[in-house]
């Protein structure tokens, strides 16, 4: 392990202990939130005093079932649904797992649609089921992200068992008429699927106005631990559990209760709540700056996505003739974290799935860079991703030979270099 120099009087410390010591600007809360400091000291107890099982008879346990149950109302408030519609699952990616086979359990149908800039939860399952002999439908949606409903409708078939569109996009922030779907879903008699993971805290959630039969979200969205998530099931939807066990969760959802981890979800849920004017107003603001000053003073650069109705914390940014990677690693040196997209596709060769069903050409998907706020951001913030911005991508562009202002282009074939890199790609992902 490399050390820096050891000084007269001085104790020897690592590089990686010195890069701990410096202070993170954190971009990327559609990845994953910071724990709230009260969420913390709520769960605590439920790892050092309060630690019984929750479904044993003896009081000690019993005690700690109450805390959940008194978490499950907290959960269930944030939604506007009755704590008996809350299933605890594992994370968001169990959560749409079950209402999806759930809803193919129940119905005898075998056939899901769903659109084309899902959540690689969905987009994944969708593929598993395809292997299993089913039938799934990718809606497409127009160059600013938006779902066309009209061919949502045209899509439900007698045979479809469920329809599934996320609430709002992870990667652009673009923010979907769910309500509306709902309405298509009922008069078609197929049940309805929202992955809201993405909405707690950004935007009230009223379960019950929206009309779903089910709904997804994800604790460390919102500043609660990962390893937690809910699944509301609207009352007296048919319903087949996804992991079988014991008796927990009424029998929707076996294993033993994640105690420390639902009390957490439950605290974080009062915050999310709490915290919906201060992510409108002031996140919102802050989101906004950045992004006007970067689309104005940064050239060959593009908002990806609707401007409005957009979540007020995310904004994702095309930067022509460089890699975002390029661009992340550069940040990251710096101490400042944004991504690419997804974090559960962090690694992949192909341009976002997003990006691409949005018709973004691959070129520039590639040098797109989502930045996603939070409440624990601030104007110094910021101030210093823009101070460090603008010379990281000059800095990519005066060496990326796609550059057309690169000194070279006058004995260098940019177009052909440009198909060369997109056939190039086109192979890989073949």
């Amino acid at each position: 392990m490399d050390s820096l120099p050891l000084r007269s009087g001085k104790v020897r410390f690592s590089r990686e202990q010195a890069m701990e010591q410096q202070k993170v600007y954190y971009f990327d809360n559609n990845a994953t939130t910071r724990v709230a400091p009260e969420v913390v000291d709520a769960m605590v107890p439920f790892l050092r005093e309060h630690w019984g099982n929750p479904s044993s008879a003896y009081s000690f346990g019993a005690r700690v079932h109450g805390h959940v149950e008194a978490a499950r109302q907290r959960v269930a408030a944030l939604v506007n649904a009755d704590p008996k519609e809350v299933t605890f699952t594992s994370c968001g990616t169990e959560a749409n797992n079950t209402a999806i086979q759930s809803a193919i359990l129940t119905s005898g149908k075998r056939h899901v649609v769903t659109t084309k800039v899902e959540h690689s939860a969905n987009i994944n399952f969708g593929q598993h089921l395809q292997k299993l002999g089913h039938d799934v439908t990718y809606l497409p949606v127009e160059s600013d992200g938006s779902l066309d409903l009209h061919v949502l409708e045209q899509s439900i078939r007698p045979d479809t068992a469920v329809v599934s569109v996320m609430y709002a996009n992870n990667e652009t922030g673009v923010v979907f008429p769910i309500e509306e779907v709902a309405a298509i879903c009922r008069s078609k008699g197929v049940l309805c699927h929202t992955d809201a993971v993405q909405v707690p805290g950004k935007l009230p959630i009223d379960a019950k106005a929206l009309g779903v039969d089910f709904l997804s979200l994800s604790a460390h969205k919102l500043h609660a631990p990962k390893g937690v998530g809910m699944l509301y099931v609207k009352r007296r939807t048919r319903f087949e559990p996804y992991v079988i066990g014991g008796h927990q969760e009424r029998g929707r959802r076996g294993g033993t209760e994640s105690v420390a981890n639902i009390v957490a979800f439950g605290r974080a849920a009062e915050l999310a709540m709490a915290s919906l004017q201060d992510e409108n107003t002031r996140v919102r603001a802050l989101r906004d700056r950045l992004e006007n000053w970067v689309l104005s003073n940064i050239p060959n650069t593009v908002r990806n996505g609707a401007r409005e109705p957009r979540l007020p914390n995310t904004s994702n940014i095309a930067f022509d003739f460089v890699e975002a990677e390029a661009v992340l690693m550069l940040l990251d040196q710096v101490g400042i974290c944004a991504s690419s997209g997804s974090a559960c596709t962090t690694g992949s060769l192909d341009p976002s799935h997003v990006l691409s069903a949005m018709g973004v050409v691959p070129m520039r998907a590639r040098g797109s860079v989502r930045f996603s706020l939070g409440i624990y951001n601030h104007d110094e913030d910021v101030d210093y991703l823009l101070q460090h911005l603008p010379r990281i991508i000059q800095k990519l562009r005066d060496i990326s030979p796609l550059n057309p202002e690169h000194p070279d282009n006058d004995r260098y074939d940019i177009d052909g270099a440009r198909r060369k890199h997109e056939e190039d790609m086109a192979a890989v992902k073949e």
